[in-house]
């Protein structure tokens, strides 16, 4: 009876999964990585410094820099989600993952996307209230408001994220554990089950439009009010450095967002695909925002490059 137990519990959900890597790529598993290695340095360096130095230094314990801050954590705890078990997979050959860690792997993911999001719109609103309504910064972001703010970004995730496992828990797998994937997400999970998925994707699709969907709406709102403001400027120096803080902002918000929703239609729709580019693409998503953010968002702003420089100088 108990033999009988196990095997139909292990039929319902197994005990491990197989991460496959990239379809198609396994033979250039071993130099793929290399890049993908570099990246997550560059990240960890990057994200590590920009909260050391806000986090030490009171006198960046601004609105801007506390967002700032919330954004590198979260770019740290989303790569270092994925990449560790990928070049264990690229580099060992380690391929198998436990059925919780795949659950727990998938939840870290769901969350520190949906935080980011949430982080990238308060950004968006902090540039609002800067430039548009700069008499009244202080009011409106005091140290209060940022507080509940950085709360609801990370709660907001979480409330959405919790179904995902629920969905997944109820669904039998009978005994398909294979995933063409270098990590878990609830999308490849849910299309290794052995019965109906279609509340897997009605919720799915119905976050990514609401949600993730009503941040990029929310977040170009902000930016074109922004460079309605810039455009009223008088002096045209100071409107090109607004359009290149403004552009390089842009640039990394379409970097992150593009490769996300490329990847979530991709399994809905994407059939004609071929799945190393979803992969790749799919790994970019969750690699590029926390190399790039530091860059863009931290050397680009004059207080931070200036302590940067002089962190690494030892001049503090």
């Amino acid at each position: 009876m108990l033999s009988a137990s196990l095997t139909n519990d292990t039929a319902f959900h197994p005990s491990t999964f197989i991460l496959l890597g990239i379809p198609g790529m396994q033979d250039q598993h071993m130099w793929a990585a290399i890049p993908f290695c570099s990246m997550y340095i560059l990240a960890l360096i990057g994200n590590g410094t920009i909260i050391y130095i806000i986090m030490t230094d009171r006198t960046l314990h601004e609105p801007m820099y506390l967002f700032l801050c919330l954004l590198s954590f979260t770019d740290l705890i989303l790569c270092s989600t994925t990449l560790p078990k990928m070049l264990t997979i690229f580099w060992l050959r380690s391929h198998i993952i436990s059925y919780h860690g795949c659950l727990t792997q998938m939840f870290f993911v769901h969350t520190a996307s949906g935080t980011e999001s949430a982080v990238l719109l308060a950004m968006a609103f902090d540039r609002y209230v800067a430039i548009c309504r700069p008499l009244h910064y202080t009011s409106i972001l005091n140290a209060a408001v940022i507080g509940k703010m950085g709360l609801a970004c990370v709660v907001r995730a979480l409330l959405f994220v919790f179904p995902f496992v629920i969905l997944i828990e109820r669904l039998p797998f009978c005994g398909h554990h294979i995933i063409p994937h270098t990590y878990c997400e609830h999308m490849g999970i849910a299309k290794l089950a052995c019965a109906s998925i279609k509340p897997n994707t009605i919720y799915g699709l119905t976050v990514a439009l609401s949600v993730t969907g009503m941040d990029v709406v929310l977040i170009a709102t902000s930016y074109g009010l922004i460079l309605r403001a810039v455009l009223r400027l008088p002096s045209k120096d100071a409107q090109s450095r607004a359009f290149s803080t403004c552009g390089a902002h842009i640039c990394v918000i379409l970097l992150f967002y593009v490769p996300a929703f490329f990847s979530f239609f991709t399994h809905r729709f994407g059939h004609q695909v071929p799945p190393h580019v979803h992969i790749v693409l799919a790994n970019l998503y969750l690699l590029m925002p926390p190399v790039l953010n530091p860059l863009v968002y931290g050397i680009n702003t004059k207080q931070i490059r200036l302590r940067i420089f002089g962190f690494f100088m030892g001049r503090r």
